[in-house]
């Protein structure tokens, strides 16, 4: 069988080129005689696995010397907890809601503190970002946290929030190395990988050094404690270690596809021709505000359930896969992440023609 456009959410769509290179080195990375899976996270090649990939991350993103890059993990659902954790000196923070994940990533953090929430677009079911350009920041707010592009819902802040000098924490998984930002702005961004950037089950952490403290919330355990991390360059025990060899392959595909500035654009031009057809179709709608929506994950309904359905039961037929949307809102969602091809999208557009003559 041949390869299906996959727009899956997450765990999601790899470079082809990526996964050819992985399984040719399956059996035998580079003369060593065995696979990256066998291999001791204390050897001398995965040595310089990980501190490659470490490289190729500062360089794409241009992150500063001051900032920690860490490679933790548990996927992004973790850091719902170790942020607060870490973080918190006065015990307050302030929380942006914009979707599920920053509503559960609210909820974690109640367990070790004060958290207020300062700004909500839940009153019109997620389908927009709220203003952020004067939000009543707590003035002992330890940090302000936002889900900056928030994958059920297809949302993305625009701008980032004025959080009045106060540290702004990002979750990014479903935007992660989609286009250029600066790093300076935030205290600490991180991701769960499985979106944009490799297979599931480790997230990438990057932290402003003077984030990084012993004095963390009492009871941490020693392994959600950033500054063991970032102590032992994320080898404090055993990493997830061909999750980093393949986000190492992912970051180098990266930069010979031109970097992120060149990733914008292609990402662009895929959403422009996907939400182009949505803006002029009969059949489907768009979810979300037009200057709020995502570059990565693209949600759309008919306004029929009976008719979403069978659009995504034709759909995988046609091998375009896990066009369900999420379980809590329904409709659908095209996840058209960086290694989605643009042909990929141009086949889901026809297919999309082509179903809507079909049934209005």
């Amino acid at each position: 069988m041949s390869r299906v456009y996959n727009f899956s959410a997450g765990p999601a769509v790899l470079p082809e080129e990526v996964l050819k290179e992985a399984a040719a080195e399956m059996l035998d990375y580079k003369g060593s005689g065995m696979s990256v899976m066998e291999m001791s996270h204390r050897s001398e090649p995965f040595k310089k696995i990980i501190e490659e990939a470490e490289s190729d991350i500062r360089e794409l993103m241009n992150i500063p010397d001051n900032y920690k890059v860490l490679f933790i993990q548990g996927g992004a659902s973790t850091q719902f907890a170790m942020i607060p954790m870490n973080l918190m000196k006065n015990g307050v923070a302030d929380y942006i809601i914009t979707g599920q994940f920053a509503k559960k990533a609210y909820k974690e953090a109640q367990k070790y503190g004060k958290i207020n929430v300062i700004a909500s677009s839940e009153d019109q079911t997620f389908s927009y970002i709220p203003d952020c350009s004067d939000l009543p920041v707590s003035e002992d707010a330890d940090y302000v946290y936002i889900c900056e592009n928030n994958t059920i819902y297809g949302t993305k802040y625009k701008e980032l929030p004025n959080t009045k000098g106060k540290p702004l924490v990002a979750d990014v998984s479903s935007c992660f190395l989609s286009e250029p930002i600066d790093v300076e702005k935030y205290g600490i961004i991180y991701g769960g990988v499985q979106k944009n950037v490799g297979p599931a089950g480790m997230a990438i952490v990057i932290i402003r050094e003077d984030l990084i403290r012993e004095d963390v919330f009492p009871g941490t355990p020693t392994m959600l404690t950033y500054k063991t991390h970032a102590d032992a360059g994320s080898l404090y025990n055993t990493p997830p270690a061909y999750s980093i060899y393949i986000c190492g392959k992912v970051f180098k595909w990266l930069k010979k596809q031109g970097g992120l500035e060149a990733m914008k654009e292609r990402n662009e031009k895929k959403a422009k021709i996907l939400y182009d057809y949505l803006d002029e179709s009969k059949l489907f709608k768009s979810s979300v505000n037009p200057k709020d929506r995502s570059l990565m994950n693209v949600t759309f309904v008919t306004g029929d359930k009976e008719l979403d359905a069978k659009f995504v039961k034709e759909a995988k037929a046609a091998g375009l896969e896990s066009l369900k949307g999420h379980r809590s809102v329904g409709g659908m969602r095209a996840s058209i992440y960086n290694a989605m091809p643009i042909e990929g999208v141009e086949a889901l557009v026809a297919f999309m023609k082509k179903f809507e003559e079909e049934n209005l």
